[in-house]
């Protein structure tokens, strides 16, 4: 069988997570939920952020390209940077780390 992706790999626990964005410079870590079937309509943030998906489906439409985000994945976005959002019929969940600092 093979070895999965690295995308695909199991995420670290909450804390390891919380630990490596830290030491990364990032000042906030949270566990966000959505609810089933929820679009968001482009729109920005006034922080970065990196986060991994935890449960369910999340489709991030970015520069005109979208991405079905699963379990395990992972994805970034620049601060202020125009995005939108959509969830699966489950909803979904992720863990995001935020740098509010320029």
């Amino acid at each position: 069988m093979p070895e999965p992706t690295p995308a695909h790999r199991a995420p670290p626990s909450f804390a390891e997570f919380e630990a490596q964005a830290r030491a990364a410079g990032f000042d906030e870590v949270l566990q966000r939920e959505w609810a089933p079937g929820l679009a968001l309509d482009t729109h920005t943030h006034p922080f970065a952020v990196s986060a991994v998906m935890t449960q369910g489906d999340l489709w991030l439409t970015c520069g005109g390209q979208t991405r079905h985000l699963k379990p395990g994945d992972r994805f970034e976005l620049a601060r202020d940077e125009p995005h939108a959002e959509r969830y699966g019929p489950q909803g979904a969940q992720f863990w995001a780390a935020r740098r509010h600092a320029g």
